[in-house]
Order: C-alpha cells, then structure tokens, then sequence
C-alpha cells in the first residue's frame, strides 16, 4: 500500500524543509525570530530616512544570537554550517538587504579576512569582540577608479622603519562610518597585502555617502587614509596578493547566493496574500489566469534558486565548493530575484511603489545587490572562462 502524500504546501511547494536537520531548522527560526522582532517594525522609516540609527545595538543583538562570523570557529564564534549560515542570510534580507549586508561585512569579509590570513595576536585581539557584536568591522578593497579591477588599485602602503604608512581611498564601503577596525587592501613592494586598521589611528577618515536610492538602511562610507601610520603587526601576515580578497569576496557571494532569495521570499508572499485579497472585475486578481501564471513562474524561480543555495551549502560544508560555483549561483539568484521583485511590484499595481508594502524597497536594494560583490558581467565572464578555458576579462 502506497504511502499517503503529505498536503501540498503552497510556502513550500517543493518541500525543501525535507533537506534541513532540526538545527537548521532553529537556526532559520531564531533569525527569522529576530528579524520579525527588531527590523520589520521600522525598516521602512529607516529605509524613508536613508539612515540605519540603531546599528551598534542591532550589531550586539546580531552576536547574541550568534548571527557574526557564524560560519567561523572559535574566538566566540558559532561555528555554524554554511547552509545555517546561509539560511540566516536568507532570513535577514527577507527583512531587508541592508541588515545582511551588515552581516556579511562584518563576518564574511572582515572577520574571515582577520579569521583566515591574521596573526593569533590579530585574531585574539579582534575577533571576539566582532563575534559579540561590540566591534563592528568594514572591508576596503573598492576604490572610486577600480571596482572590477581591484589589482589596479591606487592604495598604497610604504615601509618606514618598521612602520607601515598608508594612502589612499576606498570607496562604497558598509559599515565604514561606525566600524572599530577596517580591513583594508593595499598595494606594497611586495604585491598586494592587507592590513588590519583601528579606525581611530590618525589620518584615518570615512565620509559617509548620503543621497542612495538604495540600501538606504545601510551605513555606506568612503574610507580616506591619509599618511595613516601602522606598526609593523597591523599586516595580514598570512597572504599575499589578489587571493586574498578574492577569497573573502567568495565567502560573502555565498551569503548573498541565499540573501537574495530572501528578498525574492518576501516580495513574492506580499504578491499572493496581494492578489487574494485584492478584487478587480468582482473578483480576487489570484482569480485571473495572467496573475497566476505571474505567481507560477515566480514560484519556480524562487524555489529553484532556494534548491541551488541548498546545494552550494552542502558542496561548502563537504569543502568541495568552487569559485566559479559560487558565481553561478550569485548571478542567477540575484538576477532572477531581481525579476521576481519586478514581476511583485505589477500584481501590486499603484500600490508596489509604497513604503507601505516591501516590494519596492526590496527592488531598488537588489540593484545594488546585483553590482556589488562582482557585477553581472564578472561573474558571467568567471563562468566563460571556467567554460571555454578562454580568459576574455582584457
């Protein structure tokens, strides 16, 4: 006798909750939790007013529940799974892209920088104080004349005795206005090597960047170093050259491999209860064969990209995940999320522009999501060349 088929479950159509253990599951929970509780009551105002005023507290929050530098061991930290990992990213963009981008930064850039390349004293020093939340770190790779092409970068740092001296700018860089320490990336005599900054060292400055149209609940700084003097153990001893960032870049792409899929999440549930409840021509809009055919394919993207985060997950847990894999998923599910937000916003009509509904926040963040961490092109050009064997970046 045939096994009776559980109901279908319309949030969960493939019944992906089946891949999670009860851990995953309770790690989703809490940050759903949390998000539920501190971010989805305000974000809107702190989205209207282009400000994120809460940020060293929710920064605390964030590491009490283990939230910053999760995937990492030791030091405080939770020593989470990445698909844990990528299940809170998942939940924290669902509330909006600017609080995972607090995340990421803070653990899957800076922390993992620190983590992986620096000293047991840099480690000891910084990363339980990152991990509770009590310092909040930056990355400065960017520059306002090399995105793209970091290895072209005008930040410099000169030996002087023993002492380092640095000069330069760093552009488009979270958390820079209220961060404690910057990692930041520099051209030496040596290559390119990264340097661990207390931001209260003279001749360090971070502007912040005002007038965005998108993660405006996000603190976003250019990061200014000039003449800024270093003792010789501010250095990332543990690397050097353009594999280092890189690495770093490759482990927050993970992360918004699953954010992204969050912002999808909530856009395309706001479009269902939307288009149940919203009558047209005497009937729900869910009621009209194009609203549902919207619904369906939003579905479908949805859900395949939430099985492909999935994937990555398990491939980074067995130590089996590639670079390129992670671009693969980083372009599509961002690209399709992007979509799904789109497609939200046309069931939603007049209304998808309103603060009052979280389609177009999600919208208008996803285009910044879209660019940072490698653009469209970069990671469609990563996937040729891993193709063909052809390298077409110059």
């Amino acid at each position: 006798m045939s096994a009776k088929l559980p109901p279908f479950d319309p949030a969960d159509p493939l019944g992906l909750d089946d891949l999670l253990e009860p851990e995953d599951l309770a790690v989703r929970d809490t940050v759903r939790g949390w998000a539920a509780d501190r971010v989805l009551p305000y974000v809107a105002e702190w989205y209207e007013s282009g400000e994120l005023p809460q940020i060293r507290e929710l920064a605390r929050e964030l590491g009490a529940i283990g939230a910053l530098g999760m995937s990492l061991d030791g030091y405080g930290c939770a020593g989470a799974s990445a698909v844990q990992y990528g299940l809170a990213c998942l939940e924290l963009e669902a509330a909006d892209s600017g609080i995972r981008s607090l995340v990421s930064v803070q653990g899957s850039l800076a922390m993992y920088a620190i983590h992986r390349y620096g000293s047991e004293e840099q480690k000891q020093a910084w990363l339980p104080r990152m991990a509770a939340g009590e310092v909040i770190g930056c990355f400065g790779l960017t520059e306002p004349d090399h995105g793209s092409d970091p290895a072209a970068m005008r930040t410099y740092a000169k030996k002087d005795g023993t002492d380092w001296v640095l000069n330069g700018r760093k552009m488009w860089i979270t958390n820079g206005s209220v961060a404690g320490v910057a990692v930041v990336w520099a051209q030496t005599d040596e290559g390119i090597r990264g340097f661990a900054v207390p931001t209260g060292t003279p001749g360090f400055s971070a502007p912040e960047i005002k007038h965005k149209w998108s993660l405006r609940a996000s603190v976003t700084s250019e990061l200014v170093l000039d003449g800024v003097r270093l003792p010789a153990d501010a250095v990332l001893p543990g690397v050097t050259g353009l594999r280092g960032p890189l690495s770093c870049l490759s482990h927050a792409r993970y992360g918004i491999v699953w954010g992204a899929m969050g912002a999808a999440r909530t856009c395309f549930e706001t479009a269902v209860d939307y288009a149940k409840s919203r009558e047209q021509f005497g009937r729900p809009l869910g009621g009209f064969q194009l609203t549902q055919a919207k619904l369906a394919d939003m579905a479908v993207e949805l859900h395949k990209g939430i099985l492909l985060a999935h994937h990555l997950g398990r491939r980074m847990d067995a130590g089996r995940l590639r670079p390129e894999q992670v671009s693969f998923g980083k372009l599509n599910n961002v690209r399709e999320a992007i979509d799904i937000c789109r497609t939200a916003r046309t069931i939603l009509g007049a209304n998808g522009i309103s603060l009052e509904y979280p389609v177009m926040r999600h919208a208008t963040n996803l285009e910044s999501v879209l660019t940072y961490e490698g653009t469209v092109e970069m990671h469609q050009l990563v996937l040729g060349k891993a193709l063909t064997g052809l390298d077409a970046f110059r």
